[in-house]
């Protein structure tokens, strides 16, 4: 079987893409494929795959939110994954430069969740990308975390042995925001330089973003499991991050973990509503819109490269 894939990557964030009619009917044997795929020795290499379909009936949970295009995202285990911000603008990146639309205000769909996306392009190739996120949710029923409090906000959870304070929001998918100064477990959180490089991700200890991470993911207080991000606040309008993610490991960036992180400083009186998130692959824009009570998310989507690979199943 011959396959025809994009790479591509929104701050290093990177996803192996693919025309959603690639995609093998079996649950199990797409989830082989995603795992194989991934791997980063013996595959294409990624924090997972992402399938597009051109979207021919409403899927979208609201009331005449038609969608255009839908995303299947995998993550690197073969797990599914309900959102993923630096996805979602590269597959906005992939129907505008493919040519599969030519408007620049498009909608996708994600486990029938609804996303409004506005692109910015030069030379005819979409460089940026603005993704209304919607709401937060609070909420720990939802979040899904298990909790006697209606919110987790600053609340202790033991791992390892250990106690740590996080918070917890959901844009779609679970997140438990740490924040590294008020548990005492970080001197730095990398050179901010947002290159990716082997000095930059060392200087925090992988030990640390794997350790705590790791237990806080399969932690029984999250019946499906979180992503964990680990923040250092640098002043009110700049933040660093490292994160943990679910069913994949660390990676240079997460979206829906940057704007969790937001809406966690801004909870904890941290931040103002507009935010620089510094990542180990580039930085991010967040602003939590109080008033809309709209979380928008601003950043680079970009491909590394095109390509076909044979996958014998």
């Amino acid at each position: 079987m011959e396959i025809k894939f994009t790479k591509m990557h929104g701050c290093g964030n990177d996803y192996i893409y693919m025309d959603g009619m690639q995609r093998p009917e079996n649950p199990e044997k797409r989830a082989e494929m995603v795992r194989r795929l991934s791997d980063r020795h013996f595959g294409i290499g990624g924090d997972g795959v992402i399938w597009i379909h051109r979207v021919q009936e409403e899927k979208g949970t609201e009331p005449g939110q038609r969608a255009d295009f839908e995303m299947e995202m995998y993550n690197a285990d073969g797990s599914r994954a309900e959102m993923c911000g630096n996805g979602i603008r590269c597959v906005a990146k992939y129907v505008y430069d493919k040519g599969w639309t030519d408007r620049k205000q498009i909608r996708i769909v994600s486990c029938g969740k609804v996303k409004h996306l506005e692109l910015s392009e030069e030379s005819g190739k979409v460089v940026k990308v603005k993704v209304n996120m919607g709401e937060p949710v609070l909420k720990a029923a939802d979040v899904p975390v298990l909790s006697d409090s209606e919110e987790v906000i600053g609340e202790e959870i033991e791992a390892g042995g250990k106690k740590y304070k996080i918070t917890c929001v959901s844009m779609g998918n679970p997140h438990a925001v740490i924040f590294t100064e008020e548990n005492d477990i970080l001197t730095g959180l990398g050179n901010g330089n947002g290159d990716g490089s082997e000095d930059s991700r060392d200087a925090f200890g992988k030990d640390i973003v794997e350790g705590i991470g790791s237990l806080i993911e399969k932690h029984p207080r999250f019946p499906k499991k979180t992503n964990t991000e680990f923040v250092k606040v640098l002043d009110r309008k700049t933040i660093q991050m490292r994160v943990w993610e679910r069913g994949t490991g660390e990676t240079l960036a997460c979206g829906t973990g940057a704007c969790a992180a937001v809406v966690a400083c801004i909870l904890n009186d941290l931040t103002e509503e507009e935010v620089t998130v510094k990542l180990l692959g580039g930085e991010l824009i967040i602003l939590w819109d109080r008033k809309e009570n709209l979380v928008y998310m601003s950043g680079p989507a970009e491909t590394v490269f095109d390509g076909e690979a044979n996958y014998n199943e």
